[in-house]
């Protein structure tokens, strides 16, 4: 590995200070927020009953980003917090009846890929954890077909068989008990279908509370969508690539990639337009009278095109990180450019479906440039870039987005989730655009945690007014609180450091440009008193600042090329604060150590090669127990 050091003396810039301030920030709510909802033993202070197949997704959602906090720098108590957390909330859900075998009984790959985000990013904070990299292989072989206890998928048909499954496999019969928590919030939703006996589907309400209404709504879900496959189990590429970054296994890359290609087959033979219902014989439409569209989180379902592009991006992303071949984008950008190509223009606005009924394209709203942002970061190639500029962005996409946070000078502009709204405001940076970003949005980040700590603190804060025994449909906002409550949300912390947009939120893993490791205490984050700062990223090159800002302590910082070490870095540059070109070398390596004196700094400009090196978890430093399985009886 190529060392070079930084002796220069580098006056610590705004943003400097304020990630240090919210690192130091985040450690200590960290332990706050876990002691206010949490018992010694891991498990959350809740009530001791909880119904249907909703849930579990929920309180690791709440809880799941100490272990990113961990990969960022956050302190070590923040992953011995990450595990104990995880652990309970498993066992907790367990008792109540949603997990089986450490893993969901059986729900929707919506729900798996929010909750299992905390799985993913205990991997990058420990890549040598043998019981996660145990899970990991469990948990993949439930999709690969490989587990007889979890039959979801068929390898003939290349499908996965039910829209909900799980460690128990696919469910084909649902009950009125597993959809109970959600009667209240679905009320306010379009019916799944046209033709429910006692609703006006043009009227977009639907009453799920009304039990003659429910028991139809079941029924009808079981005969036309609880069989066969949809889209949204493209999610479940992220759990299959989650072990392959542990293993290597060469049998989980091919499933991901084959995975994919059925649907991209499907696509082709429906005229270029995904299908979003896929019968157990491989025939799309066969339990929905041959429509194409009416699936399960489908092209009718409410969210329509959000819950298909999205598993579509994750699927298409996991595969380029696979092979380093743009080409599996093609399954993302196809459905971008069939929707753009369905625009309308409305009152001098150009609008996108975002539906398809029984009448035909409906629901049209503007396009979304987040999903065209989020291909571009992964090829950095033109095509992605005039997909997003097609769209054209307004003057929103230069305001700072505080989701949650009500009366400041900018405010929210995007419906988030986690509080993550400024993907697009990120990508201005990147294209010079927006030049104060980083201070604004470290900035913002800050007035986010105090107001997320002062509601912690509040009575609308204390758990003990969740508790109940029993249950009613007013009782299901609980299940939230913990997302509601949580102040660990660095959304600009990550965007800065890491030079990337955070993840998407249904189950997307957290790509980077760069990642890093403190050197002297051989952990992942960058170390105590340094910051960084991702100024720019193209196609062929990275620039970034590290700031030493200590006066008394030298640091070593090792940068990675990728979140998983898929890049190499081939030559760098170092230049002092006034822009003159310190030291350059040839690299050739996915890592780079920069050695900081006290209060020095510098910027480097990296020369990439992107996506020529296999992904993987593995740190800077052997582990010593790699590729060790723990095995027991077999009868």
């Amino acid at each position: 590995m190529i060392k070079m050091t930084a002796e220069a003396s580098w006056v610590p810039p705004q943003w400097a200070l304020m990630e240090r301030l919210l690192f130091d920030s985040l450690n200590q709510a960290a332990v706050e927020f876990v002691n206010r909802y949490v018992r010694s033993d891991g498990t959350l202070i809740w009530r001791s009953d909880w119904p249907g197949m909703d849930g579990s997704d929920d309180p690791y959602e709440g809880f799941m980003y100490l272990a990113l906090l961990y990969v960022l720098g956050g302190s070590d108590e923040t992953l011995e917090l990450a595990r104990k957390v995880w652990e309970g909330i498993t066992w907790q859900w367990t008792e109540y009846g949603q997990i089986n075998r450490e893993f969901d009984a059986y729900y929707d790959w919506m729900h798996h890929g929010e909750g299992y985000l905390y799985f993913y990013f205990l991997g990058l904070a420990e890549p040598s954890c043998l019981k996660n990299r145990q899970r990991a292989g469990r948990f993949a072989a439930m999709y690969t077909g490989d587990d007889r206890d979890a039959s979801n998928y068929d390898k003939e048909k290349r499908l996965i068989r039910s829209p909900i499954n799980g460690s128990k496999g696919p469910r084909f019969d649902m009950t009125e008990e597993d959809w109970i928590t959600h009667r209240g919030i679905l009320d306010h939703y379009a019916a799944p279908f046209e033709d429910v006996p006692g609703v006006d589907f043009a009227s977009g309400k639907c009453a799920w509370s009304d039990d003659a209404v429910y028991k139809e709504i079941i029924r009808l879900m079981n005969q036309r969508m609880a069989r066969g496959d949809v889209p949204l189990n493209l999610n479940a590429t992220g759990m299959v690539t989650n072990a392959y970054l542990y293993t290597g296994q060469q049998s989980d890359r091919d499933w991901v990639l084959d995975y994919a290609a059925a649907w991209k087959e499907r696509i082709a033979a429906n005229g270029g337009i995904i299908p979003d219902n896929v019968g157990l014989t491989g025939v799309v439409g066969e339990y929905m009278d041959g429509k194409w569209w009416g699936g399960y989180y489908g092209w009718r379902w409410p969210h329509g095109f959000l819950t298909i592009i999205e598993p579509l991006i994750i699927a298409a992303t996991n595969a380029v990180l696979l092979t380093g071949d743009m080409k599996q984008l093609d399954i993302a950008r196809s459905q971008l450019d069939r929707n753009w190509e369905l625009r309308k223009v409305v009152e001098g606005c150009e609008l996108v479906p975002y539906k398809h009924l029984d009448a035909g394209w409906s629901d049209y709203r503007p396009a979304d440039p987040l999903y065209p942002i989020h291909l571009w970061f992964i090829s950095m190639a033109n095509e992605d870039l005039e997909r997003v500029r097609r769209i054209g962005l307004d003057d929103s996409s230069l305001k700072i987005a505080i989701p949650g946070l009500s009366g400041t000078a900018e405010g929210a502009h995007r419906s988030t989730k986690h509080y993550n709204g400024n993907t697009i405001p990120w990508f201005q940076y990147m294209q010079g655009n927006f030049p104060d970003y980083p201070e604004r949005i470290l900035e913002a980040n800050y007035r986010l945690i105090h107001h997320q700590l002062l509601k912690m603190r509040s009575a609308e804060g204390d758990p003990e007014e969740w508790r109940s025994d029993g249950f009613n449909l007013d009782d299901l906002s609980s299940i939230h609180k913990w997302q509601e409550m949580c102040p660990i949300y660095f959304e600009g912390l990550l965007q800065m450091t890491l030079g990337a947009p955070m993840h998407i939120s249904h189950g997307g893993l957290q790509h980077a440009s760069v990642r890093y490791y403190d050197a002297r205490r051989q952990r992942p984050g960058l170390p105590a008193d340094v910051g960084a700062l991702v100024e720019s990223v193209d196609a062929d090159s990275i620039t970034l600042q590290l700031v030493n800002l200590s006066l008394f302590e030298w640091k070593e910082v090792i940068v990675q090329a990728g979140a998983f070490g898929e890049h190499r870095f081939e030559e760098v540059k170092m230049f002092n604060q006034q822009g003159e070109e310190m030291q350059r070398s040839a690299v050739g390596d996915k890592w780079l150590a920069i050695e900081l004196a006290p209060g020095a700094g510098c910027r480097l400009k990296l020369s990439v090669s992107r996506y020529v090196n296999r992904p993987t978890y593995a740190s800077v430093w052997p582990d010593r127990y790699e590729g060790e399985i723990l095995t027991g009886r077999t009868q």
